[in-house]
């Protein structure tokens, strides 16, 4: 990772989640891990990209220094399990509204980002769903107001972003549907198959895209 300015202090944060027990299937000829960094270190580009927001990571299990080592110098590293304790520990360090961001959506626009955060101006929480991919939908990032209220805290002790349901169990924890508004979709990279889904002709993930040159992208 190359040096890059220090990000600067916003109430809004964008954190990706760094989850290595749930790393990708990779293509043959690729290393998993490797394979999981790259897209980690691309969705992170993607939120250190956005104007007025602090890029953050969130690290589950604690100790990963190869997920710390992509991010810039100075940027906030979260230490929790959950996403109600990541929402709680990014809401101690100063964020008033945040997003927690899928490790494997490495070509994710960030307009879609700025929509969330626009709609949890009206609402508590909002939701960009996964879709399109092989595997189960769940989410591509959640965003939220902070602090949580009980209800969201209390749902997200047991959801995560890769719960199949997690956006009709978030609602149903709702005391109605329309705190947990849904903006537009995206995909997310779970499989080798899911890899078919990325458009090289969309600028962005460049990690990702170094580390399959030379293997097809569609099977």
């Amino acid at each position: 990772m190359t040096d890059a300015p220090v990000p600067r202090a916003s109430s809004r944060f964008a954190a990706v989640l760094s989850l290595p027990a749930r790393q990708a299937d990779a293509p043959p000829g690729i290393d998993p891990d490797d394979l999981r960094l790259a897209m980690l270190e691309d969705t992170y580009e993607v939120v250190a990209g956005l104007e007025l927001v602090t890029p953050a990571l969130v690290l589950d299990p604690p100790d990963q220094p190869d997920a710390e080592a992509v991010t810039w110098p100075g940027t906030p590293i979260v230490r929790e399990p959950t996403l109600a304790g990541a929402f709680a520990a990014l809401h101690a360090l100063g964020a008033d509204a945040a997003a927690l961001i899928a490790p494997d959506a490495p070509d994710l626009p960030p307009l879609l980002i700025g929509k969330l955060f626009r709609a949890v101006g009206g609402a508590p929480s909002a939701a960009c769903r996964a879709g399109g991919g092989t595997g189960p939908d769940g989410l591509v990032a959640l965003a939220a107001r902070l602090p949580l209220p009980e209800w969201l805290a209390g749902a997200l002790q047991d959801v995560d972003l890769d719960t199949p349901d997690a956006l009709a169990r978030l609602r149903a924890a709702a005391p109605r549907p329309g705190l947990v508004p849904q903006g537009p979709g995206w995909h997310r990279l779970r499989t080798a198959g899911d890899l078919r889904l990325l458009d090289p002709g969309l600028e962005g993930w460049e990690n990702t895209r170094a580390l399959l040159e030379g293997h097809p992208l569609s099977s």
